[in-house]
């Protein structure tokens, strides 16, 4: 049997700024860089450290002492379109992109007429221009320039033909990868499967995927949207960020690596996601989600007695995946619902 070629994906982990952006999250520059050894410990391709502008002097101060620190992960700096009305070579925003030193520079661009309209106040036409030439003149400063299709699902949903326009703008302009995200997490995977089908016949280029979880489909998205072809997916560690989160890294990871055999980091790298999640969840200073997918502590416990039974006797009759896998470990908790198989005999 011929087996099929999957194509090379990179993981993009934006815990330090979408994450940071997420209710009684607060990051200081020593939990970022903390944070940043740990990601790249795992073997995370791309870090996003944050946004640096004049009113956000931790980032500002990250990218100076992140280069201080021996990694392999590429560092990309974040940042949105130049202004309406300015060239990007004069916007003091954009320039404290290239500023920042990074290999890697990711930015914003409104995909979505409502927002180019109604929340920027711009034309179509100049929503296009800025687009346009704050691609090209980071392309001219950095390595590589990645280009977050804002809104993307929504923007294509009201106006396909815009919404490709945008990323035309983006490509054509030196754009490397051009993610598409589900900006207010509200698009169900059978939409996404379709856009995104729609949009890669019609318009080839590199592609990635950002997603959110307000639907409570970000990770199923993000899987999809790999399985259909994109070669970069984004999130941030334990579902950290705005609202509801982001697309989760602990579970689209071991998702993609153990059920579709995508190579994306190596098997001892997927052996620390357990403890990677600890890891961050104390240094964000938040609770863990004891029934995380994989890595909560819930994950592989077994309570009734029937489970327990039957996982003592075939591991997969009641687990998806094997708990050492991801650095986790298997539970036999003792209750009333535990039944006399897997409860110890009482004695006189």
């Amino acid at each position: 049997m011929k087996t099929e070629k999957k194509q090379t994906v990179t993981l993009y982990d934006t815990t330090l700024r979408d994450g940071n952006q997420g209710l009684g999250i607060h990051l200081s520059l020593s939990d970022k860089l903390r944070i940043t050894e740990k990601l790249n410990e795992l073997g995370i391709h791309y870090i996003e450290g944050g946004w640096p502008n004049p009113t956000n002097i931790i980032d500002v101060d990250y990218y100076r002492e992140v280069r201080k620190l021996k990694i392999k992960s590429r560092i990309s700096a974040f940042g949105s379109t130049r202004r309406s009305g300015a060239k990007a070579s004069a916007d003091p925003f954009v320039k404290m992109l290239v500023a920042a030193q990074t290999p890697v520079v990711t930015i914003f661009g409104k995909t979505w007429d409502l927002h180019a309209r109604k929340v920027l106040g711009v034309s179509l036409q100049e929503n296009l221009e800025m687009i346009a030439d704050t691609v090209a003149f980071l392309s001219k400063h950095v390595d590589e320039v990645i280009f977050d299709a804002e809104h993307f699902f929504d923007g294509y949903k009201a106006n396909p033909e815009f919404a490709l326009e945008a990323l035309s703008a983006a490509r054509d302009s030196g754009a490397d990868v051009l993610v598409l995200c589900d900006t207010n997490g509200g698009t169900l995977p059978d939409e996404f499967a379709a856009i995104f089908r729609a949009v890669t016949a019609r318009l080839p280029g590199n592609y990635g995927v950002h997603t959110h979880n307000d639907a409570g489909c970000a990770d199923a998205n993000s899987c999809i949207g790999v399985i259909e072809g994109a070669m970069q997916v984004q999130g941030t560690f334990n579902g950290l960020g705005e609202r509801c989160g982001n697309a989760n890294l602990c579970t689209i990871i071991p998702n993609l690596q153990l059920k579709r055999g995508f190579r994306l980091v190596t098997p001892r790298q997927l052996e620390m996601m357990t403890g990677a999640s600890l890891f961050i969840a104390e240094i964000a200073n938040t609770t863990p989600n004891i029934n995380q997918p994989y890595v909560g502590e819930a994950a592989f416990s077994h309570k009734g007695g029937a489970h327990a039974d039957g996982v003592r006797k075939v591991r997969q009759s009641f687990e998806h995946a094997v708990p050492e896998s991801v650095g986790n470990v298997r539970q036999f908790v003792v209750s009333p619902q535990a039944g006399s198989s897997t409860t110890p005999e009482k004695h006189a």
